[in-house]
């Protein structure tokens, strides 16, 4: 890719905004995680049932309208520049979670959230940005920033929202509309642009949705193959939020006051441990293996990782395993890497909202994947290692990804791909 015309100072202070504005936006979506579900219960008439069953649509809802937004705000990006798109975002979360704050429907409620499904989309053109003023050895390590921000958002955040929440179910909404309003006018006078006129790219329907925007991942059999490892991945991830705690009270008897501070030491821990990892040791690993070899190792590290959760038989072994299973935090930057390196300048928010797209569907097919492989196993009182089948499930999609990104790059490594290879 062609180096950024902005100077390095320039460059580094946009990439300073980029990690706050991912941060903010992590921070205030945690603070709502632990709130939204007794929020729903109460509009839904107080029954657990009800409360879950809307819960799970809402999720379903906000995820198909990421599959929809992210390959549209991708092009838009392409066409009219980031910072547009990321500031119009962090406009458009403000006022999801305003009107999340003032709603006492579930009507209201669940267009707010359809809202926040799409403005939250943005994430993919941050990674756009990343890819505009990085060069492409550095983009692992600026990936990884951006998972570190992930990580102390989602680790700090729901702590404070349960807090928050305790006083008033509405109060976090108030709180994250509030951080999100505050990182659009910070955007609005700091955040420069980084993709320039010259090479930006016309906006095309037909290009800018999800079936359209896949067809660039298909020009190349590289490229294709490492979408599906990147769906693989965000596909595992989802084993986190969508089973550990109702796991971690089947399989350790972590329920009641105790075992909420056991879950509360262990999603610390794991934050801690992405932070570690993604913010201080992805960089000397992909200096040293690159990129391709960073990807396999750290799918490796994943695969190994899920199946000692597997077998943990008490939650301290489990603990004992994290720091395996937080090595695999390593393939997804590099992978974006190897990715953002096999097109050109002009096509990286569209390279972005096609991934958007990818993962969006991963979110919507592993809620179900991974809920119902969980109550299987409760149903049958599966005992030993099977129960724990949602990690061996976890363990196959990340050991599937890493002989993928093996076999789509085992001839031609890390070999960027000129424009004319696009054309």
């Amino acid at each position: 890719m062609d180096a950024s015309p902005a100077a390095p100072p320039a460059r580094r202070a946009a990439l300073a905004f980029i990690f706050i504005t991912v941060l903010v936006d992590v921070l205030a979506f945690g603070v709502v995680i632990p709130v939204l579900p007794p929020l729903l219960k109460q509009v839904t008439g107080g029954e657990i049932a009800t409360g879950t069953i809307w819960h799970g649509l809402f999720a379903t809802g906000f995820m198909l309208m990421q599959f929809f937004a992210s390959p549209v705000q991708g092009a838009l990006s392409d066409r009219f520049g980031r910072r547009p798109v990321i500031l119009i975002s962090n406009a458009g979360l403000a006022l999801d979670f305003l009107i999340m704050a003032l709603a006492d429907t579930l009507p209201i409620l669940f267009i707010a959230r359809l809202l926040g499904g799409v403005t939250s989309a943005s994430f993919s053109t941050a990674n756009a940005y990343i890819a505009d003023v990085t060069a492409p050895a550095d983009r692992s390590k600026a990936f990884g920033r951006l998972g570190m921000a992930f990580g102390l958002g989602f680790t700090l955040a729901p702590v404070v929202g349960a807090w928050l929440g305790a006083i008033d179910l509405h109060l976090p909404f108030y709180v994250a509309a509030a951080l999100c309003g505050a990182n659009f006018c910070y955007g609005y006078f700091v955040l420069p642009e980084s993709l320039p006129p010259e090479r930006r790219s016309a906006f095309d329907w037909r290009r800018a949705n999800p079936i359209g925007s896949l067809k660039l991942l298909r020009r190349h059999p590289e490229l294709f193959g490492l979408a599906g490892v990147s769906f693989l991945m965000a596909l595992a991830h989802l084993v986190y939020p969508m089973t550990f705690v109702l796991y971690a009270d089947y399989r350790f008897g972590w329920n009641g006051p105790d075992g909420l501070r056991m879950i509360g030491w262990t999603l610390l821990l794991v934050g801690v441990l992405s932070v570690i990892v993604q913010g201080g040791l992805i960089g000397p690993i992909t200096r040293r293996f690159g990129d391709r070899r960073t990807v396999l190792l750290g799918a490796a590290m994943g695969g190994l990782g899920f199946v000692l959760y597997a077998l943990a038989p008490n939650g301290y072994w489990f603990w004992a395993a994290m720091p395996v299973a937080a090595l695999w935090a390593i393939a997804g930057p590099a992978a974006q890497s190897l990715m953002t390196a096999r097109v050109g300048p002009e096509e990286q928010g569209r390279l972005q909202g096609a991934i958007g797209s990818l993962n969006s569907i991963a979110g919507i097919l592993g809620p179900t994947l991974f809920t119902q492989t969980l109550a299987f196993v409760a149903a049958h009182n599966v005992q030993g290692p099977l129960a724990g089948a949602t990690f061996l499930l976890a363990a196959a999609m990340v050991s599937t990804a890493g002989l993928l990104a093996w076999h789509v790059t085992k001839e031609r490594g890390q070999v960027h791909l000129s424009r004319a290879d696009h054309r």
